[in-house]
């Protein structure tokens, strides 16, 4: 599997196929009151934004979307039944959110109520043609504030079919897609072939409402006086109450957005991740330390920061029995640490290390007792509730499909609206190291993202191929570029 960019989903022609709830389906989900249970902090705050922007023009973009080949002829009525299936066993599946802008409620449809039936909607040539078809598809379908938030496809052809799975990102993060197409075609394979389900698809897996409860219950817990809350609150004032930004000028005035274009390339190979893997490994840190320290020293080597400071993406799915749970387990942490008074890499990556182990610290504080921390602090509220500059890492090799062809096919896609950041998102797999960025789409901003991508992959490289890289031996080159 790989994270990429949507113009690279290029299926071939054939038949297109969709799944619908049956008409008692969706009249009973419409017609559903709302429950007791709360949404999360980051759902409820999604759904705001989508009610906020409800009346514009522009698409719906906030989604997560993945894609495979399947090898056989599809049986479309089956892959029915493994949906029906899929979404019985995830409580987050049957969840949508109702919202007057200022609260939120959510409703559920009872397991017992769910089915769904296919329906074949006419032919596709493929490539671009079909990719239109279904984004229009995921804009008006793949919204919370209506079930199902989230909408199932294929192309047929007669020995193989494209299957495709979107999702509302209210309802899903990255870990999720990266399991939603091994289970729902485990649930399709003992559908069709009567076999029993892998082990994964049988472990019993916690809800997400369970998990909202869990998160609430967390927050309640903690006051001014938390050591994380005051770590965030401090670590925040160190850095002038902002979030963080990406460490080069993008040309984008405050409060400006552009349309996001999607940047990727690899950085390693086979052979020269795992040299950097015993690279970090040697120096004391995990994969992800010396990945922090790689962008850390690309930093002060073409931007003069001394300090990195970062936002990182961490998993919550251990709060709980929610290992295998679909929906949105993730939280937000700040990473900071010294650079310049280091002399290598390896030096570097122990540092970056203990930074990382604080930030998965910080991040045991639900971010809706973070947020209340802060504006109580003194902090600008333009300032707190502005999206930081991100930086996501994540090892496709440990989830439980794979290894497998659907899963080493797949794709992984978001929606692409607007940014005013270049967050960067590290991705690991059995083949190389890559990296994809959500970048404002102007001459300029990708001029600077050119220069400042070059040079991190030449830190990367030679990590890789001699064992280290002297912090401060590319500054001169880079501020030349920079200044010529």
């Amino acid at each position: 599997m790989i994270i990429t960019a949507l113009r690279n989903w290029r299926p071939a022609a054939g038949e297109l196929v969709e799944w619908h709830p049956s008409d008692h389906a969706a009249r009973v989900a419409a017609t559903s009151g709302p429950d007791p249970d709360p949404g999360t902090f980051l759902q409820d705050n999604h759904i705001r934004g989508l009610c906020a922007t409800r009346h514009s023009t522009a698409p719906h973009t906030a989604y997560l979307a993945v894609s495979t080949e399947v090898d056989g002829a599809l049986d479309a009525e089956a892959m029915g039944r493994a949906l029906r299936r899929f979404v019985c066993r995830h409580a987050g599946m049957r969840t949508w959110f109702s919202t007057d802008g200022a609260t939120v409620a959510r409703h559920s449809v009872a397991a017992d109520d769910v089915a769904f039936e296919a329906r074949r909607v006419g032919n596709t040539p493929g490539d671009k043609a079909f990719r239109d078809y279904a984004l229009d598809r995921f804009s008006a379908e793949a919204v919370a504030t209506s079930w199902p938030g989230f909408v199932l496809g294929a192309v047929a052809r007669p020995e193989s079919f494209t299957l495709y799975f979107a999702c509302d990102h209210a309802l899903s993060d990255g870990a999720s897609q990266a399991l939603v197409l091994t289970e729902l075609l485990d649930f399709y394979d003992s559908e069709t072939t009567g076999r029993a389900l892998g082990p994964y698809t049988s472990m019993p897996t916690g809800g997400f409402p369970e998990y909202a409860r869990a998160e609430h219950a967390l927050a309640r817990t903690y006051d001014q006086h938390s050591p994380e809350l005051r770590q965030w609150v401090e670590t925040f004032r160190q850095h002038g109450n902002t979030m963080p930004r990406f460490p080069l000028d993008l040309g984008l005035a405050p409060g400006q957005t552009a349309p996001m274009h999607g940047i990727e390339f690899d950085l390693l190979g086979r052979a020269g991740s795992t040299a950097f893997a015993e690279v970090c490994r040697a120096a004391g840190g995990r994969y992800l330390a010396g990945v922090l320290a790689a962008v850390a020293v690309t930093d002060l080597e073409t931007a003069g920061r001394g300090e990195y400071y970062g936002m990182t993406v961490v998993s919550t799915r251990g709060l709980g029995d929610f290992l295998l749970t679909q929906g949105w387990l993730c939280n937000f942490a700040p990473l900071s640490f010294r650079v310049e008074d280091c002399a290598s890499f390896t030096e570097l990556v122990s540092r970056a290390n203990a930074a990382y182990d604080r930030a998965i610290r910080l991040a045991g504080a639900p971010l809706s007792a973070v947020l209340s921390a802060l504006l109580a602090s003194g902090a600008d509220p333009r300032s707190v509730m502005t999206s930081p500059n991100m930086l996501s890492y994540l090892d496709f090799r440990r989830f439980p499909g794979a290894g497998t062809a659907p899963y080493e096919r797949a794709m992984l896609f978001t929606g692409e609206g607007e940014t005013a950041n270049a967050s960067m998102w590290f991705n690991r797999d059995a083949d190389h190291l890559y990296l994809g960025c959500q970048s404002p789409f102007t001459p300029f901003a990708q001029r600077q993202l050119a220069r400042y991508h070059a040079h991190l992959r030449g830190v990367f490289a030679t990590v890789a191929a001699t064992g280290d890289y002297p912090i401060g031996a590319g500054k001169e080159v880079a501020l030349a570029r920079h200044h010529g």
